[in-house]
């Protein structure tokens, strides 16, 4: 299935000389991984905190556009400059659901807006992710299988956040694709399965 995060060579590409100059004055894969979830999780209190100030929400895309290219940051700075360590790859799964989970949950206070399906998508999304990273252990890759991977939950959340500050979405329309998400990631577990076990065989 396509998924965002086939374009990721490209943006890699563009992020390239940033990526040699922070490695230049000293900065860390480990470093970029951790400071990306921490602003995650402070946006996430700010969001719930604040709920009604809806217009706060459109700092959701500004922070996912800017965080996709930490995350790729941090993969290139562990690759290329050989930073690369066990303590590192614990750090880049569990930041990344750590980070989703506290930006995607404010969305349960909107007033009309399903908490329970908010709770609901985020649960599936971290278990499809878990379904990915358990690739590995079954003798596969590491599944980034779509259609609903972490790039393109941050788009789809980055818009909804759009949607919100400006006024555009109703609660019923934020519901509807929220229940989209939440069966392209049922979708996207069933891929991963079954495409890790297909390649054991």
């Amino acid at each position: 299935m396509p998924s965002i995060y086939q374009l990721k060579p490209r943006f890699q590409a563009l992020l390239r000389p940033t990526v040699e100059r922070l490695y230049q004055r000293g900065v860390t894969a480990n470093q970029v991984t951790l400071s990306a979830a921490v602003v995650s999780v402070l946006l996430g209190l700010l969001l719930a905190w604040l709920p009604h100030l809806t217009w706060l929400f459109a700092l959701v895309p500004v922070w996912m556009l800017l965080r996709m290219a930490l995350n790729a940051i941090d993969g290139m700075l562990a690759r290329e400059f050989g930073q690369q360590s066990k303590l590192g790859a614990y750090y880049n799964e569990l930041c990344d659901l750590v980070a989703d989970s506290a930006l995607y949950l404010p969305l349960a206070l909107l007033p009309g807006v399903s908490s329970a399906l908010v709770v609901i998508v985020v649960l599936a999304a971290l278990i499809s992710e878990y379904a990915g990273v358990m690739g590995p252990l079954v003798g596969a890759e590491r599944r980034y299988d779509g259609p609903m991977g972490k790039s393109d939950r941050a788009f789809v959340f980055g818009v909804l956040g759009a949607g919100v500050a400006a006024g555009l979405l109703p609660a019923s329309w934020i519901n509807g694709v929220l229940l989209v998400i939440l069966l392209l990631s049922l979708y996207t577990l069933y891929n991963r399965v079954s495409r890790g076990l297909a390649q054991t065989r």
